[in-house]
């Protein structure tokens, strides 16, 4: 099932006022109607635009995911 529609939720705030705020989350909608949160990310390592899942599979999003956090870690 494809993905029609995304958001990314809020980023945290600056620290250390934002020491506790939640992470920013991928929510996609599915062709079906459905949400479901796909993941949490931590922003100073990897971004996202929400584009980017459009017409993916969720496999296919949590592979843009692993792709990103490999890259950011052998950099």
């Amino acid at each position: 099932m494809k993905i029609i529609n995304a958001i990314i939720t809020s980023m945290p705030r600056p620290m250390p006022q934002g020491m506790f705020d939640p992470m920013p989350e991928v929510i996609a909608t599915f062709e079906d109607g459905s949400s479901k949160s796909l993941f949490t990310f931590y922003p100073d390592e990897i971004s996202f635009q929400a584009s980017e899942f459009i017409s993916l599979t969720e496999q296919e999003a949590h592979s843009i995911l692993q792709q990103k956090v490999s890259t950011y870690l052998r950099s």
